[in-house]
């Protein structure tokens, strides 16, 4: 294992190279609290959380001592609701909706994400995580100065060389190497367009060639031979996410477990059909009838609210059709165990190297 490495694990307090990627809307602090436990760094994803569940999720963290803890947030800028593209998104819908029963007319507009605030710096401030990550480039000036006063290490991820080399300028601590693989939110932010993004293994030697900071590698890394792969292309450490997404610490849908574990999963795509952005998930109905990729999709995250009746209805009826099966392009690693079993097991190649 490398210096920089040992050097990174050492400064976390890690005995592995292992980050455990935040999930919004799939976790809470029973993930992290696992992962940590097992040596590696427990996240959790603030984007859907409140000020107040944020706060009792980490508590529940820090009450299982000795683990550090890694806060993630959105930071999008929030847009202004376009009423014309909100109804041609509604009017696209609308078959799916007479098929199902959902009256439109009772959906209110508006986001279903917010990005890092005031309320949430707050929140930083009085916990003090060992590190605070950012999705979507990096919050204002302020906002991103509050954090830095309370010693957590600042990561953001970047899905392009000028990218990381952009947040560099920016001054963050460490770059998480965002490939093309990785299930979920592309972290892009400086360009719309997907044909800038790299596989995990072209992207990571490339960010490290380019900047002087820590690379944490991810996307498609489901096993230990992929995290010794990263390693030897630079990275300080791998994020994983799809390899946890069926362990019982998670709160994945039974639906979404399903195709998890099934031949769907070796077909994903990226598509911004689900909240406007694009992100990896499995391969459905809505995908293959509507986009992947669609102009049609109200700007992020304002395409979540027309989906939402709908998508309560398909599952309701045992269908995942409108549901947003986040997942990477290798589920392979992805087991019914325990975290700390998931864990071990990525880590076994990499503590030899």
């Amino acid at each position: 294992m490398s210096q920089a490495s040992r050097a990174f694990m050492d400064r976390l307090g890690l005995s592995v190279p292992i980050v455990q990627a935040p999930m919004a809307g799939f976790q809470a602090s029973a993930l992290a609290i696992a992962v940590g436990g097992a040596g590696a760094l427990g996240s959790l994803a603030g984007a859907l959380l409140t000020p107040q569940m944020l706060r009792d999720e980490a508590k529940a963290v820090r009450a299982q001592a000795g683990r550090p803890l890694n806060v993630n947030f959105f930071c999008h800028q929030p847009a202004a609701v376009d009423e014309a593209r909100e109804q041609a998104w509604r009017a696209a819908l609308q078959p799916y909706y007479d098929e199902f029963g959902v009256d439109p007319r009772g959906i209110a507009a508006g986001p279903a994400r917010l990005p890092f605030d005031d309320a949430a710096a707050a929140v930083v401030e009085e916990l003090r995580p060992e590190v605070v990550s950012f999705h979507f480039g990096l919050p204002s000036p302020g906002l991103l100065e509050r954090v830095r006063r309370t010693a957590a290490q600042i990561w953001s991820t970047a899905t392009t060389v000028d990218e990381a080399l952009w947040l560099e300028a920016h001054g963050v601590d460490a770059v998480i190497a965002q490939g093309l693989e990785a299930g979920g939110h592309r972290g892009m932010f400086l360009t719309d367009d997907i044909t800038t993004q790299l596989g995990t293994m072209a992207l990571v030697p490339q960010v490290v060639a380019s900047t002087r900071l820590p690379v944490i590698a991810a996307g498609g890394i489901a096993d230990a031979g992929g995290v010794a792969a990263a390693l030897r292309l630079g990275a300080v450490a791998a994020q994983v996410g799809t390899a946890f997404l069926l362990c019982p610490e998670v709160t994945t849908s039974a639906l979404h477990r399903e195709a998890l574990a099934s031949e769907a999963a070796r077909h994903t795509a990226l598509t911004n059909l689900f909240t406007g952005r694009p992100a990896r998930g499995i391969f459905n109905r809505l995908m293959r009838e509507l986009g992947p990729m669609s102009d049609l999709s109200p700007v992020f995250p304002s395409a979540v609210t027309a989906l939402m009746p709908l998508r309560a209805a398909a599952e309701k009826a045992g269908h995942a059709d409108f549901s947003p099966l986040w997942c990477g392009q290798n589920a392979r690693g992805a087991r019914r165990v325990p975290a700390a079993d998931i864990v071990r097991s990525l880590a076994t190649m990499s503590e030899s190297r």
